[in-house]
């Protein structure tokens, strides 16, 4: 069990070197995180004699030129906000838009494309952990009040990493972190087609989008529809029906079941060899099957296609500034309220 923190040679948009945090476990699972978007980077798993990456990636110099999100710690509102604006006690909040007229993951410069800082590494009890620390100032993006926020990574014995977000503003802001891995349990190098991929899901409703990913009606049962993934089946068997046709495939959130510790996923290589099994304390996931991931460079110096990752995206619903019928699902905090949330990824 091990942490390291190495100095690279590549120099991030703000000209200094990125740092690259390593974890590895007694099992000889190993992943990656960088301080730039305090994002993850790798993650490789002990499958039988092999040791197998099962995240999408680029070489360190790409990651602050990708455009896909490859890993990033997303804020401060992951997903869409409508029009990139909310009404909010009398006063309308104008936000940055990044996606036409709409804001996606907290806009143009969101803390994907920060720099955070490493506040500490650890090691103890079986699990080793570092945690990343953003300042994100009054007004940044449109947002108002300045927020404070962790994200920790911790890798587990067992072969699980727990991805905790913590935050507090000093104003009501919305608020939705998550982190934007792809994952591709059978080959995430080059990328395989992810919908041979099993997915399951703990999830009787989902929201309904327009061509932009935009909410454009209410929660709707998954029942006789092809969201239905409340039984294992592979991605591909009801692809591209339904509301799926206005977004070229899966890129929609669900709401997930009940209950603090919940089962929010479960994928499985095509061959049985790995499963990732997804717990969260997050109200809702976002399953997007890598659509547009055509031309997005890999480590190799390769191209990914469209559809080889999948991003399961623990969040809040979409626009929720815009739906206070989901602000109990999250989304909102209050000045002073203590933001946190959890995913377990855990590999087997």
């Amino acid at each position: 069990m091990s942490v390291s923190v190495e100095t690279t040679k590549v120099l991030a948009p703000d000209k200094h070197a990125l740092q690259l945090v390593t974890l590895t476990n007694q099992q000889g699972m190993r992943v990656q995180f960088i301080d730039w978007g305090a994002t993850w980077v790798s993650c490789v798993v002990p499958v039988g004699d092999e040791k197998r990456e099962v995240l999408l990636g680029c070489k360190l110099e790409d990651y602050a030129k990708q455009g896909v999100y490859f890993g990033a710690t997303i804020g401060r509102y992951a997903n869409r906000i409508a029009n990139s604006q909310f009404d909010y006690q009398g006063q309308t909040i104008k936000l940055t838009a990044n996606q036409g007229s709409h804001q996606l993951h907290g806009g143009p410069i969101g803390f994907d494309k920060r720099r955070w800082q490493i506040e500490q590494t650890e090691e103890k009890c079986g699990e080793n952990g570092v945690i990343f620390s953003l300042t994100s100032p009054d007004g940044e993006q449109g947002f108002v009040g300045t927020v404070k926020v962790q994200a920790i990574y911790r890798l587990t014995d067992d072969n699980a990493l727990i991805a905790e977000f913590k935050a507090i503003s000093d104003q009501d802001t919305p608020l939705n972190l998550t982190n934007h891995a792809y994952f591709n349990l059978y080959h995430a190098e080059q990328g395989s087609d992810i919908r041979e991929h099993l997915l399951q899901l703990n999830a009787a409703q989902f929201v309904p989008v327009d061509s932009q990913g935009i909410p454009n009606a209410p929660l709707k049962s998954v029942q006789h529809t092809s969201f239905d993934f409340r039984q294992a089946k592979a991605i591909k068997q009801d692809f591209l029906q339904d509301e799926q046709q206005l977004t070229k495939g899966y890129d929609h959130a669900f709401l997930l079941g009940t209950g603090h510790e919940k089962t929010g996923a479960i994928l499985t290589a095509p061959d049985g060899s790995l499963r990732l099994t997804l717990t969260t304390s997050q109200p809702a996931l976002q399953v997007y099957t890598g659509n547009y991931l055509q031309g997005t460079p890999t480590r190799a110096g390769g191209e990914y296609a469209d559809y080889t990752g999948i991003a399961l995206e623990t969040q809040a619903l979409p626009d929720t500034p815009n739906h206070p019928e989901w602000w109990q699902y999250g989304g909102m905090v209050k000045a002073g309220e203590t933001y946190q949330q959890w995913t377990r990824f855990q590999f087997g």
